[in-house]
């Protein structure tokens, strides 16, 4: 299965992106020099992690024959704006860290709500990406 989108830039800081029809914003705060009129692409990321990790969890517990009643995911990272910003580092320019919190109801004990969500991350695709590295292949075309 491919994935693709199309992203044009509106300014310096704001894109429209469309894929399958849909179409969102990036943008940067204001104290970014953006208009702050979308999330970032860093907030989108941490977005689509929790995105696929909803996803990827019912999944699990179908197949384990759990019934996720309910489901929140908090997730949260730092990173270090110098490299970004085009300053000398030898930090990554991404997230250093990335935190889960999970609240979850099922109709099955603890042990097992941990297995399912263990289960999730490793068949997370947004979770694999972030693990290892994906080579990017970048195209130039004037």
């Amino acid at each position: 299965m491919k994935s693709k989108v199309h992203a044009e830039s509106k300014n310096q800081t704001k894109v429209e992106v469309n894929v399958r029809g849909y179409s969102f914003e990036i943008d940067e705060p204001e104290a970014e020099g953006g208009t702050g009129s979308a999330p970032n692409p860093v907030e989108y990321e941490l977005g689509a992690l929790t995105g696929c990790l909803n996803v990827v969890a019912h999944l699990v517990a179908k197949e384990k024959g759990v019934e996720l009643e309910s489901l929140e995911i908090d997730a949260s990272g730092e990173l270090n704006p110098a490299k970004f910003q085009g300053k000398e580092t030898d930090e990554r320019a991404g997230f250093q860290e990335i935190e889960l919190n999970i609240k979850a109801e099922a109709d099955t004990d603890d042990e097992t709500l941990r297995e399912i969500f263990e289960e999730a991350e490793k068949r997370c695709p947004v979770r694999d990406n972030i693990n290892h590295e994906t080579p990017v292949e970048l195209n130039i075309n004037t």
